[in-house]
């Protein structure tokens, strides 16, 4: 009886464990592990990818917007990772609609999924670069990060005024 307990709490707590480490509905599924600098160096049109990071600038077309971004990995819930300065190059993601670049402000996270449907050379500063292009079928912004400093304090010795 005792044992069959401990599995029970132990597979309990596996299950929510799992729970909070999965990614949102609409991210979820197989992707090509390829990065947009990867897909930059070589052709792979038509490759299914679930992309992220930060948006660089927004273009609001006439029946669609297209979003600028720098790369970065994503996170084990798909969102872009930015523990480090490692990106993953840069690429442009277009999907219908008007989204609105007051929303989607300079810095914001996104992740796409989508196929890659070709290239585009453009400037960056005098440098010429190759953006992978990809089609959107999903467009998920992420909340804002809040950053609080938390302030903790040592301890206190027993010679610190304990008297």
């Amino acid at each position: 009886m005792k044992t069959r307990s401990r599995l029970i709490v132990t597979v309990l707590a596996a299950t929510l464990a799992a729970g909070c480490a999965t990614q949102p509905k609409p991210l979820q599924g197989d992707y090509s592990p390829a990065t947009p600098r990867m897909a930059a160096d070589s052709d792979m049109t038509g490759a299914a990818v679930r992309w992220g990071g930060r948006v660089i600038q927004v273009e609001p077309k006439e029946n669609r917007t297209c979003f600028e971004m720098l790369a970065t990995r994503l996170n084990s819930n798909a969102r872009p990772y930015w523990a480090s300065d490692e990106t993953g190059g840069r690429f442009i993601a277009c999907r219908s609609g008007f989204y609105d670049p007051a929303v989607f402000d300079t810095g914001r996270e996104v992740t796409f999924i989508g196929r890659i449907s070709g290239y585009e050379s453009r400037k960056i500063g005098g440098y010429s670069y190759r953006f992978p292009l990809v089609e959107a079928d999903v467009v998920y912004l992420w909340p804002v990060r809040e950053q609080v400093d938390v302030i903790t304090y040592p301890a206190p010795w027993p010679w610190w005024g304990y008297w």
